[in-house]
């Protein structure tokens, strides 16, 4: 495994350099690697496949996106936070530079461009290289349209200097394209000789059951956030009921989730891998406390700490917001797997997150879990989200048990209006999911379709008026003249 994360580091940071989209955001073009040295044999295309999935790593690892806009996090002994978490972001300040984004869609492009016609021996490597990568590049444009909105849409393999500066298309219409690459996807997978809905090759990369996980998740937001209504709702339940089809089955044991590796993990649809010494720390990294910050811990032994800064950053805690969610069953099954409180002589102190510990090795903690993408739960949480959409809330709160029961809370007993309904969902993903990179977009989700208004919800916000939506670094928009700022700087 070794040698392969090498290789496929060292081929990624040559295209890094030398390929195809860059020139979006100005930057010169030398496709001479590609198209004198790469694509010549078959067997070229898995490794360039490999390393289009460290993308996925890198966007799976970064929280600045999905969670530090949200509640779920406050300062612990130091601080990491960007201008996200304060919600003071501006076109110099805090702003999105996509580059990697589109760098990773240009990969994608490039790929689908060389494997069109190449020869193969066997047809069924070449379906699944061109399933993978269809759902990878939806998976980049929707990652990219939940942060920005309205995003350039570029589709084609540059491999020249000739490339275009796109204006930004309307976040429906890209999302239609994601749409698109999620069928093709599915439709190539269900091609293949060997075909089941329950074969996951590979945990860490694209399989049926995930892509089927993709297409729930991006018919929701389309559905609330751009509108798309009952039709995509339905959609949704649709792609969920593949999902449940998979062979996937929620874990026995909260704490499994995040403590089985993912190749072994019952509940997880999708992964970013990470070990120690091949992968890196996640960033979980910034949660754990180290030794000498929480000295006279009268709970040492149950704190998540490692001997130094190298293993951990104590910099963030979960939020009392976070933690109030629990209140109403303070023996759910999950607490001691979301947080645990620091407690000394002079009376409880930090509340240390313990949702993705990391081992502990003779020499130190390292974080090392890895990072959930999609798992049962949170899909089925999806489809209470979209029974409870198009008010059919009996079937809501079915689902919403699912999860519920196996944090030994028992069946939902309060209102079963629809407002109630998902109000409680959303609060149900804010227990189950907490710190799994996803709280933010939740967020959006609800306050777009009217169970909540975030400028009153989330701390930071109150008072502000800051857009949901990023905006562009100025750099980006110096360098094309076809770019509009994100509406509202």
């Amino acid at each position: 495994m070794k040698r392969i994360i090498l290789f496929i580091s060292m081929t990624i940071s040559l295209f890094f350099v030398n390929t195809s989209c860059k020139k979006i955001l100005d930057i010169r073009t030398d496709s001479s690697i590609t198209e004198s040295n790469y694509f010549k044999n078959e067997g070229d295309f898995e490794p360039y496949l490999t390393g289009i999935y460290t993308f996925m790593r890198s966007f799976a690892n970064n929280v600045t996106y999905g969670t530090e806009r949200s509640e779920e996090l406050i300062a612990a002994s130091n601080a990491r936070f960007t201008e996200a978490w304060t919600q003071i972001i501006t076109p110099t300040s805090g702003a999105i530079n996509y580059n990697q984004w589109y760098q990773a869609i240009g990969h994608c492009n490039l790929l689908l461009e060389r494997i069109k016609d190449f020869p193969f021996s066997v047809a069924d490597n070449k379906k699944r290289i061109i399933a993978e990568t269809y759902a990878l590049r939806a998976y980049f444009y929707f990652n990219l349209i939940r942060i920005i909105g309205d995003a350039p849409l570029m589709l084609q393999a540059i491999t020249n200097d000739n490339v275009p500066l796109l204006p930004r298309s309307s976040s429906v219409n890209v999302m239609k394209r994601i749409q698109t690459d999620i069928d093709t996807s599915i439709t190539v997978l269900k091609s293949l000789s060997n075909y089941t809905a329950t074969n996951f090759p590979s945990k860490y990369r694209f399989a049926y059951g995930s892509v089927q996980a993709l297409k729930a998740d991006t018919k929701l937001w389309s559905a609330k956030v751009l509108a798309g209504g009952n039709n995509d709702l339905n959609d949704a339940i649709l792609a969920i009921n593949e999902v449940e089809s998979s062979g996937v089955s929620l874990n026995a044991t909260y704490k499994n989730v995040t403590g089985i590796k993912a190749s072994a993990n019952s509940e997880v649809l999708l992964a970013a891998y990470y070990t120690r010494d091949e992968t890196g720390a996640n960033y979980a990294y910034n949660a754990l406390p180290f030794l000498a910050i929480i000295t006279g811990a009268l709970n040492l032994d149950s704190l998540p700490w490692a001997n130094s800064a190298a293993g951990g950053q104590g910099a963030y805690q979960i939020s009392v917001k976070s933690k109030a969610l629990f209140d109403q069953n303070p023996n759910d099954k999950r607490i001691p797997f979301t947080w645990v409180t620091e407690r000394q002589s002079s009376g409880p102190k930090i509340s240390w997150i313990t949702k993705y510990p990391g081992t502990k090795y003779s020499d130190e903690r390292i974080s090392d879990n890895d990072i959930i993408m999609y798992r049962l739960a949170d899909v089925q949480l999806m489809k209470a989200e979209a029974y409870a959409g198009i008010n059919n809330t009996a079937s809501a709160i079915t689902e919403l048990n699912k999860v519920r029961n196996r944090a030994g809370n028992g069946n939902y007993a309060g209102p079963n209006d629809k407002v109630s309904i998902e109000k409680e969902i959303l609060n149900e993903r804010g227990r189950e999911l907490f710190f799994e990179n996803k709280r933010w977009y939740d967020l959006v989700r609800f306050h777009k379709g009217g169970t909540i208004d975030v400028y009153n919800y989330i701390p930071n916000l109150i008072g502000k008026t800051t857009p949901l939506y990023w905006p562009l670094n100025t750099t980006v928009l110096a360098n094309n003249s076809n770019l509009v700022q994100t509406a509202g700087y």
